[in-house]
């Protein structure tokens, strides 16, 4: 299995989509064409984006909001399930601290907290964060 990373925001719409759609962060009945068409709005406007292709398919993805110096936001760190557990989410990861290596990196998570923790992240029992859902999942 040969994996190709690529550092591009202009992620095809229904590639993203069926990722979302696999990893359970979106839901079919709930999506329009025009949502599947602009999917990708939010990794065009990202600071950086990271993905890993297997033969010209999207397996995986994250997207960064950062000020490149101080403060990172890893946002939608997603790898297809059966490519799950194969060093991909690691590898993107790894990519993204090493584009900005002396900011704080920070994410918000809950199912996922183990791995970032292997991967050096601490729980800061000091935040509160508080949001307004998006409508789109």
């Amino acid at each position: 299995m040969k994996i190709e990373y690529r550092n591009q925001k202009d992620l095809p719409c229904d590639e993203l989509y069926k990722l979302f759609l696999a990893v359970g962060w979106a839901k079919e009945e709930n999506t329009t064409q025009n949502m599947i068409d602009n999917f990708n709005c939010a990794f065009l406007t990202s600071t950086f984006v990271l993905s890993a292709w297997l033969d010209n398919h999207l397996v995986g993805c994250v997207r960064v909001l950062s000020d490149l110096h101080f403060r990172s936001i890893i946002y939608d760190l997603a790898v297809l399930p059966e490519y799950q557990r194969r060093g991909i989410g690691t590898e993107l990861m790894k990519r993204c601290i090493n584009m900005c290596p002396g900011s704080e990196w920070v994410v918000q998570t809950d199912c996922a907290k183990g791995f970032y923790e292997t991967i050096g992240f601490k729980q800061n029992t000091e935040d509160t964060f508080l949001m307004i859902p998006c409508k789109w999942f």
